[in-house]
């Protein structure tokens, strides 16, 4: 798996920009399939940066309604990237 596969975007949220400011950790949707190592390697390589841990959470998708009709959105993994201290976090999330 190529590391455009593993790394989907960047998840660019209040929380998110909040933990980049202030623990070092930038959040990332990944692929479901994708594991903590993959993960690190693709960040390390992508951004050049040193990671310190990786932890991932499987969402669940949600159920949406259009009237009459139903159905789920597709199931989804988020990942937390924490950085080794001394490394300059990549700027991805300038508003």
């Amino acid at each position: 798996m190529t590391i455009h596969k593993v790394l989907r975007r960047p998840l660019v949220t209040e929380k998110g920009v909040d933990k980049k400011d202030n623990e070092r950790t930038m959040c990332f949707e990944v692929a479901v399939d994708a594991n903590k190592t993959q993960v690190k390697a693709a960040v390390q390589k992508l951004f050049k940066v040193k990671v310190a841990e990786v932890r991932t959470a499987n969402m669940e998708g949600k159920l949406r309604r259009r009237g009459k009709f139903s159905g789920y959105r597709s199931d989804w993994k988020k990942a937390y990237v924490k950085l080794k201290a001394g490394e300059k976090v990549p700027e991805f999330a300038e508003i």
